[in-house]
């Protein structure tokens, strides 16, 4: 480092040495934050060491790959971190802008009501599992819908408190799912407990087939919502691909959304395929005289079991949260095709943040399906 010549030298993982013509040595750092790239000082060599810079370096990458601010990061004092309530109110800032204003209201509107009265006053990075119960506990068996969303709230404000270097870990899910017990099914949309999902998809294989049970596996794989699925035309699907490109049109919140497709979802394609009768662009689940099916007709299949078709999409949210924990809540939300902030899309990257959503949906169809690394055989379906 001493003999380095005028320039730019790297020492990996984005840190620079820099050079100046009059020998002056400094240190930087290049990042993406959401998408761009960015390079940013850190100090001069005689303030940083080589292992200084590094670790400086690895920290700034955290905040930016968490959606933080590396260079306010950079700039922080040692602070003392915020409160729940102070970090609460930041992401609601900061956020905020690209939520609708019903969740914009409701976000902060729900947490004044439970959660700041218990750990409102608490250090945003001393929260653990046993002061989010202190919260949920009093609501989740007698308000259980109240009670999931004021939990994804508060996995919000935390995960955000990471990325902003406020704390060093991000919201416990898992440990979390432990601790607490099982939701009774309320509300119109009664639902399965996950568990139980494979054995009735099993089931459905072993019944006649029809294009209503067709349409209720894709409805199950895809995590859609039935009038979403009951509308789908051929020309949404693209089989290439593996994706189904839902317009405006079809959706409840008014956007175009992609869905990816797994192997087992493409399965039941094919095989509504295989029962198409034209060439011409019509419903991939077509009724009598090719007129989309009622919502009875899916509805029929579940009533008996108590459950409701769109309780499926709470099946798979549930799975989600406690079996493929590692993919981050966002990813989940972004299949059910709930309103994800930009900010956060950007900041894992739109084509990683695909990826991981195939990811997700290909993990749940083999796990209702039982096949794992399999694609469901439906030409073994009895007829």
């Amino acid at each position: 480092m001493k003999s380095a010549k005028p320039g730019r030298h790297g020492d990996g993982e984005g840190l620079y040495l820099l050079v100046s013509k009059s020998g002056a040595k400094s240190w930087m750092i290049r990042v993406q934050v959401n998408g761009r790239r960015r390079d940013i000082g850190l100090g001069s060599v005689t303030d940083l060491t080589l292992e200084e810079a590094r670790e400086k370096g690895r920290e700034l990458r955290k905040v930016a790959r968490g959606g933080g601010d590396p260079i306010a990061a950079r700039d922080k004092k040692d602070e003392t971190p915020p409160s729940f309530r102070e970090a609460a109110e930041a992401c609601h800032k900061a956020l905020g802008r690209g939520w609708t204003e019903r969740h914009r209201d409701a976000f902060l509107s729900t947490l004044r009501l439970h959660a700041f009265p218990k750990i409102g006053k608490l250090r945003i990075d001393s929260i653990e599992e046993k002061d989010i119960l202190t919260v949920l506990s009093p609501i989740w068996t007698t308000k259980p819908a109240a009670a999931r969303k004021i939990r994804q709230r508060i996995g919000a404000v935390l995960d955000f408190a990471k990325g902003s270097g406020w704390r060093e870990t991000a919201a416990p899910r898992e440990s979390l799912s432990k601790m607490l017990s099982k939701q009774a099914d309320s509300g119109n949309f009664a639902s399965m407990p996950y568990e139980e999902v494979p054995a009735f998809v099993a089931d459905q294989f072993g019944e006649k087939e029809t294009v209503g049970r067709l349409a209720l596996l894709f409805t199950i794989l895809t995590a859609a919502r039935s009038g979403e699925v009951r509308s789908a035309m051929w020309s949404h699907i693209d089989l290439d691909a593996n994706e189904w490109h839902r317009p405006a049109d079809l959706m409840k919140g008014g956007k175009a959304h992609t869905v990816t497709l797994s192997p087992d979802a493409v399965a039941v394609l094919k095989r509504a395929q295989a029962l198409r009768t034209t060439l011409k662009d019509c419903l991939v689940f077509p009724g009598k005289s090719g007129n989309p099916l009622s919502d009875m007709t899916l509805s029929k299949i579940v009533k008996p079991l108590g459950v409701t078709v769109h309780g499926f999409r709470s099946s798979f949210r549930t799975w989600a949260a406690e079996q493929a924990h590692r993919i981050p809540e966002a990813v989940a939300e972004a299949a059910l095709a709930h309103t994800i902030p930009d900010q956060v899309e950007r900041a894992y990257n739109r084509a990683k943040f695909m990826n991981m959503r195939r990811k997700l949906l290909d993990k749940w169809g083999r796990y209702v399906t039982g096949h794992e690394g399999e694609v469901v055989q439906l030409a073994l379906w009895r007829g």
